[in-house]
């Protein structure tokens, strides 16, 4: 149908919920909103679907929640009784209409005869992905739009693995999804009789626990924390979101007893009212913390987005200011103290490995090759990650010891297969304690990594392409990066371009090679100096993002460097 047939389509629906058919009443002299809410349904991925909230079959509402687990129930019901008799365990944020949206899912489940495992109250990603886990559903679903704006809700589909569901069964999810084409007629079970018949059981605090007892074993040094642990001064935000849940409670179990909460920021807030984004890669999102950390002179400012899996921190300078660190920042620190501290205790493995994504920064790499540690390279998404951890499970190749993207988001223990803020804030706060003991604070660690293997600058711009002609719009710049980017960016050569299109790479002389990996939509070019340069459209907002990383002999050159690539790769993205 066209927009204008399922925006009528929707106006006569007489059984429309309220509140949305008050948003149509809001929109019905404006064309221009009208189609943008309904030229589409709300795209529906690997990683399951993000969008804005609102009426239309390219908003979150209840009807295209219902039909993404109609899709979900309709794969689980060509499985054997026994696997779909595992159940779906299921998760929310913080975020408006994120419970209505569990608890609609676990309707429509329990339609289909397929048991739910439903949190009393908001909960982490990473602990739905421990759920998925520990329970050993078959799949989890988690009601989350992470660090997006108030105006965003998502669905995130995860496997038995606990990371998100492979491509194979998302690719038949995503069939059966466009299969429940008609949103009003899809079935939903009465919640009562769903919990009266056990296909629907509340979970909480036992699953709480076991998680909490996995996350104790994150502390590698517990002598050091048990010193250090009380006089670390910490302030830490969960940004209005599920942090607060169990990030007080980690902390404490680890042995941090000298941190505060940011009050204002403690308490779950749909609005995120004391923010612009509640995302720890921005940097006003630590206003708060920094007011806070300046009065208890803090030496840690921590903050995790609202489902708890990215985290992002600020160092207390001599100075008193607070110095911000970057998503591969901290993960190059925290992989370091990883490895020192294994190393130390004789507890590092011979066939230890991290993974990192294509697109995060190669100081890391350094660092575990100094410690004859392998450093994997996999696609931009956690999964990818998870995928690796579940092979080496299985052949016993390696042994995970860590894992990161750029992005702010760490995995330290693989209980979890996804992104953890609460495992990276226990982490985090034993190698501020590390350096803390050594009269040194993170920081300081930091310039000691950068002496040592050479001096990286990272940067990430996004542009955002909303509406109807967006995703146009980043498809054309694609193609033009792809066609005719430069031979050059800041007078430095390009010395190959990586096309994961078609999984090649082509150097400047001509010569092919394939590229080991899945295919994705994402172009790197490397450069003469060993820069390099990667170009990738978003797979969760309507945004395209540029990755620049720099290597230099000084932090001045490296950042100077790094300004000039983005200068001219925005140039070229807006000629």
């Amino acid at each position: 149908m066209s927009w204008k047939e399922n925006y009528t389509a929707w106006t006569n629906f007489a059984g429309l919920n309220q509140q949305l058919r008050g948003e149509l009443e809001k929109i019905k002299n404006d064309q221009e909103a009208q189609e943008d809410a309904f030229y589409a349904p709300l795209e529906f991925g690997t990683a399951g679907m993000r969008g804005v909230l609102g009426a239309g079959i390219n908003r979150m509402n209840i009807y295209t929640v219902r039909q993404a687990t109609e899709g979900l129930a309709l794969f689980m019901d060509t499985l054997d009784e026994k696997l779909k008799k595992r159940g779906v365990a299921i998760s929310f944020d913080s975020r408006h209409h994120s419970q209505e949206f569990a608890h609609e899912a676990a309707r429509v489940l329990g339609a289909h005869g397929i048991p739910s495992f439903v949190f009393e109250s908001l909960r982490p990603t990473p602990e739905l992905s421990f759920t998925v886990r520990h329970l050993k559903t078959y799949a989890g679903i988690m009601i989350t739009a992470s660090h997006n704006p108030k105006q965003y809700n998502g669905y995130k589909i995860y496997g038995e693995d606990g990371g998100q569901m492979p491509p194979k069964e998302s690719d038949l999810i995503t069939k059966f999804v466009r299969q429940a084409n008609d949103l009003f007629n899809i079935k939903v079970a009465d919640e009562n009789d769903l919990q009266a018949t056990g296909l629907m059981k509340i979970i909480g605090d036992e699953v709480d626990q076991a998680y909490l007892a996995e996350v104790d074993q994150v502390t590698i040094n517990r002598d050091l924390v048990a010193k250090e642990g009380k006089t670390l001064k910490l302030i830490f935000s969960p940004l209005h979101g599920t942090g607060a849940v169990l990030g007080e409670r980690a902390l404490k179990q680890a042995g941090f007893t000298n941190f505060t909460m940011v009050k204002e920021q403690a308490t779950p807030d749909p609005e995120f009212s004391t923010v612009t984004k509640p995302n720890p890669e921005d940097p006003a999102a630590f206003n708060l913390a920094i007011e806070h950390g300046k009065k208890e002179d803090a030496d840690l400012l921590i903050a995790v987005d609202p489902d708890a899996d990215r985290l992002g921190a600020a160092v207390r300078q001599p100075s008193g200011a607070y110095q911000l660190m970057t998503g591969n920042q901290i993960a190059a620190v925290m992989l370091n103290y990883i490895l020192t501290a294994h190393q130390a205790a004789g507890t590092l493995p011979a066939n230890a490995v991290a993974v990192k994504s294509i697109v995060s920064s190669e100081f890391a790499t350094a660092i575990a090759k100094n410690y004859n540690v392998k450093m994997i390279n996999v696609l931009t998404g956690f999964k990818f990650i998870a995928e690796q951890i579940k092979d080496y499970e299985q052949t016993k190749a390696h042994t995970f010891m860590f894992g990161f993207e750029e992005s702010y988001g760490y995995l330290i223990r693989p209980f979890v297969r996804d992104k953890d803020a609460i495992q990276s804030l226990v982490m985090l706060a034993e190698v501020a304690a590390y350096y803390k003991s050594k009269g040194q604070n993170l920081y300081d660690g930091l310039q000691e990594l950068f002496n040592k293997y050479g001096f990286f600058a990272e940067k990430t711009i996004a542009l955002t392409f909303d509406g109807v002609e967006g995703a146009t719009e980043i498809n054309t710049l694609m193609a033009k990066f792809r066609k005719a980017a430069p031979k050059a960016f800041a007078g430095v050569s390009v010395a190959a371009m990586e096309d994961f299109s078609n999984s090649e790479k082509k150097t400047a002389e001509g010569t092919v090679t394939k590229i080991e990996l899945p295919q994705a939509n994402v172009l790197k070019y490397i450069l003469t100096d060993g820069s390099w340069l990667a170009v990738r459209p978003s797979g969760t907002e309507p945004k395209i993002k540029f990755y620049i990383a720099t290597e230099a002999q000084t932090q001045v050159e490296a950042v100077a460097k790094r300004e000039q690539f983005a200068d001219e790769i925005l140039a070229f993205a807006k000629k």
